[in-house]
């Protein structure tokens, strides 16, 4: 079977809120072996709605639907789905009840327009809401079956996980259920990762790999289709194998991980601490660095001039001058450490080049050091910037840096 996400309301098309149901919804449906071809969005406008409505049952087993069951005018969904499917709109006198029972309740008295919240398309399947008073329905035809949800998050969530999903397992007899690894790379940009793990990208069918990049860090998920988790495992495994060979220590995180929580293990089995000094940055590795370590983070400085950086190195017993901006870099990581007492000082300091104008990988040079009781290590990364990716990206190469001083990794 396929299905298809359609979501309603004009608030979508203007920018107002961000779709965020239905990449959740999505996310359910692959969890359970549902191919998903198609997401659309439409505004509250019948005609346009029973247009999208009329193609994606042309062409998808499943219709999902979010939002429009509202009480206002503006909300078309059950009109919609009621024209497309030869239906007429009726009040449900369950739900009708459970509606006056509920304003009752409150303390409300229930007005006409809340009335159309009991209002379904003919022969429709109600499906209890306990979270609200927007209604859901399915509506099952020779054409395929359109499940009506409402957009309040947390409603919709509440029915896609307790009604919709064992509905879906039931009226398609799904035996089968993806299941996904996600394997966390740092230090390899997107066309390194897939250079050297493109033949098992190309080859696979089942588990499949792909790869998605963030700044810093690039994805590797690895899904399997099985009849359950343990057996999915299985497949996932060997293939996780294959990739960890050619990745190497590049991998840092499984899953839920993150580099924070990684580092913040590291430090708390080494009982170490950390401070940070950072100029272009403007605070995103301290950011970091306080949600990874938390209490084992000592102290954090942001300068926005060379002078003030000069400042920092020489308080902390370092002579500037500094030939470059590597050799500033690793000097401030040794000023911060000893200024500090911390076991570990990190250091970012980025030098535009003239005036900037992109968000993300800005012309110039960043520098990052760490200075630890082993030594010092630096990286030069050819991009500087103030945007948030440019940002992240300093703070992720900053802890990646760290983690591989932390594990005396080469």
């Amino acid at each position: 079977m396929n299905a298809e996400i359609i979501s309603i309301g004009s608030e979508l098309l203007l920018g107002q809120i961000v779709d965020t149901n239905a990449s959740w919804i999505a996310k359910r449906l692959a969890e359970n072996g549902v191919n998903l071809f198609y997401k659309t969005t439409v505004g509250d406008n019948l005609d346009r709605m029973t247009d999208i409505l009329d193609r994606a049952l042309d062409r998808s087993d499943v219709v999902i639907t979010g939002g429009g069951i509202g009480p206002t005018q503006d909300d078309l969904t059950r009109e919609a789905i009621a024209a497309v499917t030869g239906r007429v709109i009726e009040t449900d006198p369950e739900s009708l009840i459970e509606l006056r029972e509920r304003f009752q309740k409150r303390g409300f008295i229930l007005t006409k327009n809340n009335e159309r919240q009991a209002q379904i398309p003919s022969g429709a399947i109600v499906v209890k809401n306990p979270n609200g008073t927007a209604p859901a329905f399915i509506v099952e035809t020779d054409r395929g079956v359109t499940i009506s949800l409402p957009g309040v998050p947390f409603e919709m969530k509440w029915l896609v996980d307790n009604e919709v999903i064992p509905y879906l397992r039931k009226k398609f007899n799904l035996k089968q259920m993806i299941h996904y690894r996600i394997l966390k790379v740092a230090d390899l940009g997107e066309s390194a990762v897939d250079d050297l793990i493109g033949h098992l990208i190309a080859g696979s069918k089942n588990p499949t790999v792909g790869v998605l990049a963030h700044p810093g860090q690039v994805d590797v998920r690895i899904a399997a289709l099985a009849e359950d988790v343990e057996q999915a495992n299985k497949l996932i495994d060997n293939v996780d194998g294959q990739i960890r060979k050619l990745l190497t220590d590049n991998i840092f995180a499984v899953d839920e991980e993150t580099i924070e929580s990684v580092i913040g293990d590291l430090l708390s089995d080494l009982n170490a601490t950390v401070a940070t000094c950072e100029d272009l940055s403007g605070g995103s590795v301290a950011t970091a660095m306080r949600d990874a370590a938390g209490p084992s983070f000592l102290q954090s400085t942001m300068v926005n001039s060379h002078t003030s950086l000069d400042k920092i190195a020489s308080e902390g017993g370092e002579t500037p001058p500094f030939t470059n901006g590597a050799d500033k870099a690793v000097a401030l990581a040794r000023a911060i450490k000893h200024t500090a007492g911390a076991t570990y000082g990190i250091a970012v300091h980025g030098v535009e080049e003239g005036e900037q104008r992109s968000e993300n990988l800005g012309k110039g040079e960043t520098y990052i050091a760490v200075s630890g009781p082993f030594g010092e290590r630096s990286r030069h990364v050819r991009s500087a910037g103030r945007g948030a990716p440019d940002r992240k990206r300093a703070a992720m190469g900053a802890m990646s840096l760290l983690r591989r001083e932390l594990l005396q990794l080469d």
